[in-house]
C-alpha cells in the first residue's frame, strides 16, 4: 500500500483495520448509565449552526506504547480522526439528534512512547448540508474508556481552529442543472490552498495561535436522564470498505497531449503558465470514491473538478449510449480547488462523489502547474458477495454482476436509493435491496439499521416517514406498509425474536392509521401527503378524478401488510389482535372485488370508475388473493399480456415477480427481463431508476434480479421462520442449466440443476449442518437433509 502525504484531503490506507478493531472493542458500562466526564466542545466565537469547517488538536505524552488506547468519539456534523498523522476513524454513522452515533476505536496502534497528537476535522455543512444529514449545532467530543484513557478526554485542553480555505458550493434541494431533477447531497468543496492550515495533522505543527474551544455539554447515552441534544448510541455498523482505484483512461483532452503518467502516478504532466486545459477521464464503471489529486506549483490556479454518472448530448441533453463521448458533454456538480504554489499539495473532498466520467478544467496562473497524479479511493458498505451464480445464459452474468454493482453502490452509512442525487434511505427501496443483501452477502446488520431507523422515524399519527434519516419529513404512506414487510422478512430470514417483538407496537400503529384511511365504499381512499405506488403510476391524476371512492392499489397493499402483520402477531401471541385484522383484511378485499372487477375485461381495474387499468392492480389483487387462487393465474397472465394497461417500472416488477412466482408462473420470470438487458446494451454499469431516459444512472430498486435468480429461477425460499428449513422450487424457464451458492445463517447452500429431457431434472443440493428442507418439481417433492442430497426427476 503506498502512503501519501496528508494535506488538505486525508487517506484511508489504514481506516479499514482500525475501525474493524474499534467494532470489537468493549465499551465501559458506566458510560452507558452515568454522563462521560468529556464535554461536547466547539469554536468559540462563531454560530454553531452555520457551514464551518474546524481543526481541533491535542498533544498528549505517553511513558511507553499502550497495548491498548480505547476511546469513544462523535462530531456534528462529521469528523475524520488522525493520529500522529495517520487516519484512524470517521463518521459519525448516520442518525438522529435522538440516536446519535459514536465509534468505539482502538487507538493504540497509532500511538508511540513520548509525544503524540492527536488531531480531528470537524465540519458542518449548516443550510447545505444534505438532506439525510440530521444536526443540532457543531460539536466534537472523545472520552476515554478508562481512568487510563481519559487523558484524552474533550475538555479545554484541547485547542480549535476556525479554518477560512472553504467555502461551500451550494447545489440545494431545488436546483437544477439543465435536465437535472431533485438533488440534495449536499455541497461542494471550494478550497483556497493558501488560506489552509498545511500540515495541521503533524507533531511539529506551531498550533499557538489555535484557541481554546467552547465547552458544551457533557457526552450522555439514552440510558442517561437528563436534557442533551446529542443523545449517544453506539454504531451499529461495520466500517465502510475502503481502496484505491486508478480511472480507466483519458478520453479526450484539449490544449495538451493526453497522458498516462497522470493516472498511473509514473510520470508527472507539466502544465505551462497562462494555460487552458480541459481533460476527460472515465472510470468505466459508475464508482463511489473521494477523488484525489496531487500537484506542485501552479499558484493562482484555478482547477474545477467535474462529475457525472453519464455524458449528455450537447444538443438535446439526452442520455444515450454512457460509453460514448463524441457531440456529448459533462454536466453535473463539480469541487474547485486553487493552489498556493506548495509542492504536492493535495486535494480530496470532505464528502465522497458519484461519478464515471470525471472532468478536470484547469486554468493556470503566473507559474506552471505539476499534476502528479489523479485517483481515488472507493468507499461503500463493505458487502461481500458470497452468493454465485451461473446458467445456460451466459448473458445473464452481465445481469448478475451489474446489479451487485448497482446494490453495493447505494449502499453507504445506509441504504440509499441513489448514489449520485440523493442518498436517502427509502422504505420502498431498502426492503427490495435488503433482500438482495441478505441472499448475496448474507450480512444483516444495514438490514437491522434500517428496520430501527425507520421506526425511529415515525410521526405522531404512528405512520413512518417514507425515508430516513431525513431533515425534511417526507411521508408515502404505502412506505410505512413496506415496512412492515420488511420486518416480515426479516423475521422470515433469521432467527431474532427479541428484534421483531420490539416494532410490533409501531406495525400496529402503522396498521391503525390505515384503517382510518378507509372510505365509505370500505376501501382505502387516495391517500394524504405523497402517494406513490411506481415511478410513472399517474397515481395522482387516478386521485384526483376517483380516488375519492376508493384506489384498488392502496387497498391492498394494505391488505398484503395486513397479512403478513397477522402473522407476526400470531407467532408473538396476540391472537385477538390477529383474529381482528383477519376479519379486516377479508371485508376489505371483498369491497374491492365488488367495486373494481370488471367482468367485461376480467380484469381489476384502479379506482371504481373502471377507467383506470394497471399491471400494478392485478398483480396485488394476486398477491392478496382477492380472487380465488384457481383464477389468479389467468388473472395474471392477462394482466401482464394487455399492453392497454398501464405497465409497472423497474421498482413495482419486484410484485410482478412475487406474483409470478406465487402462481407458478415463474417461467416467465427470465423472458421479463429485458428492460434490464436494454440497460447493459446502453453502456449502463449500474441499473437505472426507470429503462427509459432515468434521471438516476443507479437506483438499487432496479437491482432486483440480483434476489431473484436465487428465490424464484433458483428457487430457495425460507420455509418456516429464521430459515429454520428450507423450500427450493426452481422456476429455470428457457434455461437447460443452473449452479448457484447462496450464504445461510447455518453457512453456504448449494444448488446444481440439469434440465434432462421434456421435464426431467438432475443435479444435486447441499444445505449447511442442521438444516432441512424440500425440492420441489413438476408436483413432486424431495425431502431434503443436511449435506449434499442427490436431485433426479424423470
Amino acid at each position: 500500500m503506498r502512503r501519501f502525504t496528508l494535506t488538505a484531503g486525508f487517506i484511508l490506507s489504514s481506516l479499514v483495520c482500525a475501525l474493524a478493531q474499534s467494532l470489537t472493542s468493549p465499551i465501559n458500562p458506566d458510560l452507558l448509565t452515568k454522563r462521560w466526564p468529556a464535554r461536547w466542545i466547539a469554536p468559540p466565537s462563531v454560530s454553531l449552526k452555520d457551514y464551518g469547517i474546524y481543526h481541533f488538536r491535542r498533544t498528549i505524552d505517553l511513558p511507553t506504547k499502550p497495548e491498548q488506547f480505547i476511546v469513544h468519539l462523535s462530531a456534528d456534523n462529521r469528523y475524520q480522526l488522525f493520529v500522529n498523522e495517520q487516519l484512524v476513524s470517521l463518521g459519525p454513522a448516520r442518525g438522529d439528534v435522538n440516536h446519535w452515533h459514536f465509534e468505539t476505536v482502538d487507538l493504540a496502534p497509532h500511538l508511540k512512547a513520548g509525544r503524540n497528537v492527536l488531531a480531528a476535522v470537524v465540519w458542518n455543512f449548516g443550510p447545505h448540508a444534505p438532506l439525510a444529514q440530521m444536526s443540532y449545532q457543531t460539536g466534537f467530543i472523545m472520552q476515554g474508556n478508562s481512568p487510563t484513557e481519559s487523558l484524552v478526554n474533550t475538555d479545554d485542553k484541547w485547542k480549535v481552529y476556525v479554518d477560512p480555505a472553504y467555502s461551500p458550493i451550494p447545489w440545494g434541494p431545488v436546483v437544477k442543472f439543465e435536465k437535472y431533477w431533485y438533488f440534495v447531497v449536499g455541497p461542494s468543496d471550494d478550497l483556497d490552498a493558501d488560506r489552509y492550515p498545511w500540515g495541521w495533522q503533524t507533531l511539529t505543527f506551531d498550533d499557538s495561535g489555535w484557541q481554546k474551544p467552547k465547552l458544551l455539554a457533557q457526552g450522555k447515552t439514552d440510558g442517561v436522564a437528563g436534557d442533551v441534544n446529542w443523545n449517544l448510541v453506539p454504531r451499529r455498523i461495520p466500517p465502510l470498505e475502503s481502496r484505491w482505484q486508478a480511472f480507466a483512461a483519458i478520453r479526450r483532452t484539449t490544449g495538451l497531449p493526453a497522458s498516462s503518467a497522470l493516472l498511473t502516478g509514473n510520470g508527472d504532466v507539466t502544465l505551462p503558465a497562462s494555460t487552458t486545459v480541459s481533460m476527460l477521464l472515465d472510470q468505466g464503471e459508475l464508482t463511489t470514491a473521494y477523488p484525489h489529486l496531487v500537484i506542485s506549483g501552479g499558484r493562482a490556479a484555478n482547477i474545477k473538478i467535474s462529475y457525472s454518472e453519464a455524458l449528455f448530448d450537447s444538443t438535446t441533453n439526452k442520455k444515450g449510449n454512457r460509453n460514448d463521448i463524441n457531440g456529448r458533454q459533462l454536466l453535473g456538480y463539480y469541487d474547485r480547488f486553487r493552489p498556493d504554489g506548495g509542492s504536492r499539495r493535495e486535494f480530496m473532498p470532505l464528502w465522497y462523489r458519484t461519478f464515471r466520467y470525471v472532468q478536470l478544467d484547469i486554468e493556470t496562473g503566473t507559474e506552471p502547474l505539476i499534476l502528479h497524479r489523479f485517483d481515488s479511493r472507493f468507499t461503500a458498505y463493505p458487502f461481500q458477495q458470497r452468493a454465485t451464480f451461473t446458467s445456460s445464459d451466459t448473458s445473464l452474468k452481465a445481469i448478475w454482476d451489474v446489479g451487485w454493482r448497482t446494490a453495493r453502490l447505494c449502499a453507504n452509512e445506509t441504504y440509499m436509493d441513489c448514489p449520485y442525487y440523493e442518498q436517502l434511505q427509502y422504505i420502498g427501496d431498502t426492503r427490495i435491496q435488503a433482500l438482495i443483501s441478505l441472499y448475496n452477502s448474507g450480512d444483516d446488520r444495514l438490514m437491522r439499521n434500517a428496520i430501527a431507523q425507520f421506526n425511529q422515524s415515525r410521526i405522531p399519527e404512528g405512520i413512518t416517514q417514507s425515508r430516513y434519516p431525513s431533515e425534511l419529513v417526507q411521508i408515502t404512506p404505502t412506505f410505512s406498509l413496506a415496512w412492515i414487510l420488511m420486518i416480515h422478512d426479516y423475521w422470515m430470514h433469521r432467527s431474532d425474536d427479541a428484534f421483531v417483538r420490539q416494532f410490533m407496537p409501531g406495525i400496529r400503529n402503522v396498521l391503525d392509521w390505515f384503517e382510518t384511511q378507509i372510505g365509505e365504499s370500505r376501501m382505502v381512499r387516495a391517500l394524504p401527503y405523497y402517494d406513490f405506488i411506481d415511478s410513472h403510476y399517474p397515481l395522482r391524476k387516478m386521485a384526483d378524478e376517483q380516488g375519492r371512492d376508493g384506489m384498488t392499489v392502496n387497498t391492498l397493499f394494505y391488505v398484503y401488510a395486513l397479512d403478513h402483520a397477522v402473522q407476526l402477531l400470531d407467532a408473538f401471541g396476540r391472537p385477538n389482535e390477529s383474529r381482528y385484522y383477519k376479519q379486516l383484511a377479508d371485508k376489505l378485499r371483498q369491497a374491492t372485488y365488488r367495486h373494481c372487477y370488471d367482468p367485461k375485461r376480467r380484469l381489476f381495474s384502479d379506482t371504481p370508475g373502471k377507467t383506470f387499468f394497471s399491471q400494478h392492480a392485478n398483480v396485488m389483487a394476486v398477491l392478496t388473493n382477492t380472487v380465488p387462487e384457481a383464477d389468479q393465474r389467468p388473472l395474471l397472465e392477462r394482466a401482464l399480456r394487455d399492453t392497454s394497461l398501464i405497465p409497472s417500472e423497474t421498482y413495482f416488477q419486484f410484485y410482478n415477480a412475487r406474483a409470478l412466482q406465487k402462481t407458478g408462473l415463474g417461467d416467465q420470470y427470465l423472458p421479463s427481463l429485458q428492460a434490464w438487458r436494454n440497460m447493459i446494451d446502453q453502456g449502463l454499469s449500474t441499473f437505472s431508476e426507470w429503462e427509459v431516459q432515468p434521471r438516476s444512472d443507479c437506483h438499487a430498486w432496479s437491482a432486483s434480479p440480483n434476489y431473484y435468480l436465487l428465490s424464484l429461477v433458483s428457487g430457495i425460499l425460507p420455509a418456516a421462520p429464521g430459515f429454520r428449513t428450507v423450500r427450493i422450487q426452481p422456476a429455470l424457464g428457457p434455461l437447460t442449466r443452473v449452479e448457484c451458492t447462496m450464504p445461510h445463517p447455518r453457512g453456504d447452500m448449494r444448488v446444481m440443476l440439469k434440465r434432462t429431457g421434456q421435464t426431467g431434472i438432475d443435479g444435486s443440493v447441499t444445505l449447511p449442518a442442521g438444516l432441512t428442507g424440500t425440492f420441489l418439481w413438476n408436483g413432486r417433492s424431495i425431502p431434503l437433509r443436511e449435506g449434499r442430497n442427490v436431485i433426479r426427476q424423470p
